[in-house]
């Protein structure tokens, strides 16, 4: 059970980073957090479509890449 509880420990705190992360891209309006290119955005005044496709793109190779080396690390 002890390495489920660091997998956990680790996952959460990858989390917070990713919410801290947002929270100050926010303040700086030339980083574009979820508006990159490849995002879909569709709309009218009743319908509203976001479909974030580069920042999901762009998430998971960071992800991997994280992964990849606490990986090679463990």
């Amino acid at each position: 059970m002890g390495s489920l509880g660091k997998v956990l420990v680790v996952a959460g705190a990858a989390i917070a980073l990713v919410g801290v992360l947002l929270l100050v891209g926010e303040r700086f309006p030339g980083l574009r957090i979820g508006r990159l290119p490849g995002d879909i955005a569709i709309g009218n005044d009743r319908f509203r479509l976001y479909l974030p496709i580069g920042t999901s793109i762009l998430v998971s190779i960071l992800l991997t890449v994280l992964l990849w080396l606490l990986g090679r690390r463990g």
